[in-house]
């Protein structure tokens, strides 16, 4: 909810609540590793869904360098000897420079999506206000908002 606040510029307000210790003889539900991937995995779905471009645009930068650190042997051997000895790992590497290209675009293309979506809530939003403040002005000039 704080992470959906903040990309809203919604105004958040810190709420103090007061904890009391575990009963005695009671044991914690919380399992350390499964929890803690699980609060891991959510964070990266925060991530890619808040932050496409970088997040994709990470993922494109360690394919392209898979990519590149495969086909450089390729390349060198090709210049010494005129000769591509290595053809599987030059198909690869193509496919993985393909999938870079396809990652980056990818969250390029999100991240208009999350920008276009994040400008019709500020229109939603400032419609909504409008139109409270008109039905505000309608009630203390008295008349009836119900239509009837």
């Amino acid at each position: 909810m704080s992470i959906h606040a903040i990309d809203k510029n919604m105004l958040t307000e810190n709420v103090i609540i007061n904890y009391r210790d575990r009963p005695e003889g009671s044991e914690s539900k919380l399992n350390t590793y499964s929890d803690g991937m699980k609060v891991l995995f959510t964070i990266a779905k925060l991530y890619k869904n808040y932050r496409p471009s970088n997040f994709f645009g990470i993922i494109s930068a360690i394919l392209f360098i898979i990519s590149l650190i495969f086909i450089v042997p390729v390349f060198i051997q090709y210049f010494q000897t005129g000769q591509v000895a290595r053809f599987p790992t030059l198909i690869v590497c193509c496919f993985t420079f393909t999938a870079a290209l396809m990652s980056l675009f990818s969250g390029m293309i999100l991240s208009c999506i999350i920008q276009k979506n994040r400008q019709d809530f500020e229109i939603y939003l400032h419609s909504a206000d409008e139109r409270l403040k008109n039905l505000m002005t309608l009630q203390s000039k008295g008349e009836n908002v119900n239509g009837d």
